[in-house]
């Protein structure tokens, strides 16, 4: 189960600062939410592993024949517009949106919302509470994406056998 981290509002972690956490932290999977809570997330079981490893294989394939953009594993944060850093499990961004960013921006936690993003749901991801609270927030993380820019995502839920396609408006 994720750990979020509630921090005072009266002193939110700057830009700078959550950038330095992280890098004090690499063994953690790190994203921060809109209102500046810290969301600690756990490593992956194997199987799912293995199952993001071959969506990313796929969408590198399609990437390489495509050519218009690149693909970022699981491992690569964005700074959304609304100032969540999020990870999706894998994502691709159009070269020309890409492109204008700054070096120092590729190197950090790029200021640009995937133009399309895919998250599956992790078996272990384990809560006291339904499932569908899990789902929901997944649903909640893709819906987010989408009103930040994204124009295709697609969540993929294996415990269900079941996907779902978020497009932009």
């Amino acid at each position: 189960m994720p750990l979020t981290v509630k921090l005072p509002a009266i002193a939110p972690m700057t830009h700078a600062q959550f950038y330095e956490f992280c890098l004090a932290n690499r063994d953690l999977r790190i994203e921060r939410t809109a209102n500046g809570d810290l969301v600690i997330m756990p490593s992956a079981f194997s199987d799912t592993g293995n199952r993001n490893f071959n969506i990313a294989a796929q969408l590198g394939n399609w990437i390489e024949q495509d050519g218009t953009g690149i693909g970022f594993a699981s491992s690569a944060g964005f700074t959304l517009p609304n100032g969540a850093t999020c990870s999706p499990d894998a994502s691709w961004t159009r070269l020309e949106r890409w492109s204008v960013l700054t070096e120092a921006q590729k190197a950090s936690f790029a200021p640009i919302c995937p133009d399309f993003v895919i998250e599956l749901r992790s078996s272990s991801v384990r809560e006291a509470s339904p499932k569908e609270i899990t789902l929901t927030s997944l649903q909640d993380k893709m819906q987010e994406y989408m009103t930040n820019g994204a124009v295709l995502g697609w969540l993929i839920d294996r415990s269900q056998k079941s996907h779902g396609a978020y497009l932009s408006p």
